[in-house]
């Protein structure tokens, strides 16, 4: 495995992609077909930051199968640069299977708009990740600007954890390493570490770190935004998302909140990594800390309002526009699609 462009991305991303399975509404034993699509969260983080005019390259493993196929050209045709991913010719691509509700009452169906996901991921190729994959692509990994990766990755294997504690350990010359906490309860149950040494080491190891208020809950004790910076003070970039209706970003020694767009949410899968994506877009670019969070928080909207993992987002200069808007304008109406924006 080599990386055989002649650039080198200033955004790479490395962990799991998924094969979706999206059953039609109702008890998932009665849909008789399935729409396909992609996801996984560094996935859903490298699509949002190519549409956002960053350079960006995929870091993982797919199998010799039609999903994995599916998804190496799913990416490639979103810009996303996918020579560092290393085909399996042993083991399957991951994928999972969304559940959606409709209402109808019947004791194994979910409420109208409701979704849950069924994961089959056990011993995919992307579990086998490992330092090896970071060395067979060391050009690319040195070459960067940021690096993100999210506590799924880490929770995948033994071997893929010691891939993420290489990544926080890397020389930094300029780079950024960015963390979200991701925390899955049912990706550690047969791992002998705990989880929340391994996930903390990852977190005070990085330069960004993004951490749900709830999650955080869950796996330190606390959710409280200033008690969070107390236990990482390291991460210049930590940022808080407080269950939805504001999120608190803390820079170096500065901390700002910024509230949650008004919008009737469609579906909440993949929020979190289009909030990440728009955060870390931005911080490439150069603005200043209000709009990583601004950008954050219109991506994340576009992910609310839509119906797939993948954020669509409407054209840069609509989000600029309400990124720099005055404080008396913000929390606005989510920003349009691309569907009905023009270029």
């Amino acid at each position: 495995m080599s990386w055989p462009t002649p650039t080198t991305p200033r955004a790479v991303t490395v962990g799991e992609g998924l094969a979706v399975l999206v059953a039609r509404p109702g008890p998932l034993e009665d849909s008789p077909v399935f729409d396909r699509s992609a996801g996984g969260a560094e996935v859903n983080v490298a699509t949002v930051l190519t549409q956002l005019g960053i350079e960006t390259a995929w870091i993982s493993r797919v199998g010799d199968d039609g999903f994995g196929r599916y998804l190496l050209r799913h990416l490639a045709e979103r810009g996303v640069h996918t020579g560092a991913v290393y085909t399996d010719p042993a083991r399957p691509t991951g994928l999972y299977v969304k559940e959606r509700g409709s209402g109808s009452n019947r004791a194994t169906d979910l409420a109208t708009g409701a979704s849950r996901m069924l994961y089959y991921r056990g011993g995919s190729a992307a579990s086998a990740l490992s330092p090896a994959d970071l060395s067979a692509c060391s050009a690319l990994v040195e070459g960067c600007e940021l690096i993100h990766f999210t506590g799924i990755t880490t929770a995948l294997s033994p071997s893929a954890t010691e891939l993420t504690d290489r990544l926080i350990a890397l020389p930094r010359r300029g780079r950024m390493v960015s963390f979200d906490l991701n925390y899955r309860p049912a990706l550690w149950i047969r791992r002998g570490e705990s989880a929340a040494d391994v996930l903390a080491r990852q977190v005070a190891g990085s330069d960004i770190v993004f951490l749900g208020a709830d999650e955080a809950e869950e796996v330190f004790g606390t959710g409280d935004p200033a008690r969070l910076r107390e236990l990482f003070p390291r991460p210049r970039h930590l940022v808080v998302k407080n269950s939805g209706h504001s999120v608190t970003g803390f820079l170096g020694d500065e901390h700002r909140e910024v509230p949650a767009l008004r919008l009737e949410v469609t579906e909440a899968i993949g929020a979190g990594d289009a909030f990440a994506g728009g955060y870390l877009a931005a911080l490439l670019q150069g603005r200043p800390h209000q709009q990583l969070l601004r950008f954050g928080h219109l991506c994340a909207a576009a992910a609310l309002t839509g119906t797939g993992d993948i954020a669509e987002l409407p054209p840069l200069p609509h989000l600029e526009s309400r990124a720099t808007a005055p404080d008396s304008a913000w929390p606005t109406p989510p920003p349009p699609t691309r569907e009905n924006v023009p270029s």
